[in-house]
């Protein structure tokens, strides 16, 4: 069973934000660590995914007033493909509705297995760089 509570762990997260991204980081000469990345999110809005209880991964929001941005859906790779990212973002669809706005938004690097995850469950690309396709999804009322 998933559910989402207020994260209570930023540095755990942090950590599992690291792993995930590792390889990112590095072809990107991206120079940065778990206490940056920690520090980073300490404003946003922390959920963890918990899998039967346990902490398995982190989804992070900001809202504005062009909508809900997604700044971040991590899953450790070991519960990753049984349906838990897509769960993650039907509860970011939910607190999005909540603050009542229309729009989910986010990026994510081209090369990311998650991209195919967002286009499933009805983000589409707004726009690109050498990088990043930046997605967007409507709110459904």
């Amino acid at each position: 069973m998933i559910t989402f509570r207020p994260a209570k762990n930023l540095a755990s997260a942090a950590e599992l934000t690291l792993a995930n991204m590792r390889s990112y980081y590095e072809q990107y000469s991206v120079e940065w660590d778990s206490v940056q990345i920690e520090k980073m999110t300490r404003e946003l809005v922390n959920f963890d995914i918990l899998f039967e209880g346990e902490p398995v991964g982190v989804i992070r929001l900001s809202f504005d007033d062009d909508g809900c941005q997604l700044q971040d859906l991590q899953v450790d790779e070991r519960y990753q493909g049984r349906g838990i990212g897509s769960q993650a973002l039907a509860q970011a669809e939910k607190l999005a509705r909540e603050e009542k706005v229309n729009t989910l938004r986010l990026k994510v690097f081209k090369n990311s297995p998650a991209v195919r995850l967002y286009q499933r469950t009805g983000f589409s690309v707004s726009s690109e760089d050498e990088r990043f396709y930046y997605m967007v999804c409507s709110i459904c009322w």
